[in-house]
């Protein structure tokens, strides 16, 4: 006799060993390294920039600082992230959480050197530099792949993958990849992402940069989906709002007014010569008499010519 086969419920799928259930969307977009000791204006203020920016990535190193320090610092860097929907991941294998595990996604960046198989974490990333580092991976969820260029952040390091040295470690790679080294320009952004990237990741040319904020954003715009930034810190949303309003409004009454303009070119005013400046466009200026701020007040302009004096008769 057969025994009947019975649907049993087993509750919810087990994660694979070594792993939480994710709560972390795939990586991709500018993910931006931290040092302090380059970030211009302080790394606080640097990242908050580049997130408004459109960064949704972040990942702290600093691993020179005492933990204690470094806590404070993971907790201070996740208030920022949280707002904007971003996330944190450590460098090493210390999530850095002072006390439950699970209040916030784990999310951890690997050396090629080890660990390996990686600690229990939602998102695991590795450095890896070559296809027998590749061939180490095991639970990982992407890595980073470098020098891709040149970089001042460690010269000398390489010799540099290039886009194409670049594109065929991607194609070895079992995960999603990042490119990380020398990247400073929306050219090298879109050149990585030819090559199979979905992902740059950046240290000196956010940490350094003057304007955080429009650096993020010139980076991130670079991509075909990429988050419309937000306005930079310290600038009220009313304030960006009426500001492109503003902005927009000008453009829409420049246009109209190019739409009714006359398409006829104006005759040049009598008395001067029939050649436009070829710099402004302008018709050359006629000399006028009085003070010197009326003639001033009047330069690039056409002048009226002078009126004829009415002349006395003899007696």
């Amino acid at each position: 006799m057969t025994a009947r086969s019975e649907s049993v419920d087993l509750g919810a799928e087990l994660p694979r060993e070594g792993r939480f259930p994710t709560k972390i969307p795939p990586i991709s977009g500018v993910v931006v390294l931290t040092d302090r000791r380059v970030a211009r204006g302080g790394l606080i203020r640097v990242v908050a920039a580049a997130v408004a920016g459109g960064v949704r990535w972040v990942v702290l190193r600093e691993k020179d600082l005492p933990r204690v320090e470094r806590l404070a610092l993971a907790v201070e860097l996740r208030s920022i992230l949280d707002e904007a929907g971003a996330t944190l991941i450590v460098a090493g294998s210390d999530p850095l959480l002072d006390a439950d595990p699970n209040r916030c996604p784990i999310a951890l960046h690997l050396p090629a050197a080890g660990p390996y198989p990686p600690p229990a974490a939602d998102l695991v990333g590795r450095s890896c530099h070559d296809a027998a580092e590749l061939g180490r991976l095991t639970t990982e969820d992407y890595v980073t792949l470098s020098p891709v260029f040149p970089t001042r952040t460690k010269p000398g390091y390489g010799p540099p993958l290039l886009p194409e040295g670049l594109a065929e470690l991607v194609r070895r790679s079992p995960v999603p990849a990042l490119a990380l080294g020398g990247i400073e320009t929306p050219d090298q952004v879109r050149a990585c992402v030819r090559a199979g990237a979905t992902g740059v990741a950046v240290l000196g040319t956010i940490m350094r940069a003057d304007d955080p904020h429009q650096t993020a954003a010139a980076l991130t715009a670079a991509f075909p989906d990429h988050p419309a930034p937000a306005p930079p810190p310290g600038t009220s949303d009313r304030a960006h709002h009426d500001a492109a309003v503003a902005d927009r409004a000008h453009h829409d009454g420049a246009a109209a007014d190019r739409a009714h303009a006359d398409p006829t070119p104006p005759s040049p005013p009598a008395g001067t010569s029939n050649r436009r400046s070829p710099t402004t466009g302008l018709w050359p200026t006629v000399p006028t008499q009085g003070s010197s701020l009326t003639a001033r007040s009047g330069h690039g302009r056409p002048q009226p010519p002078p009126q004829p004096q009415p002349q006395r008769q003899r007696t």
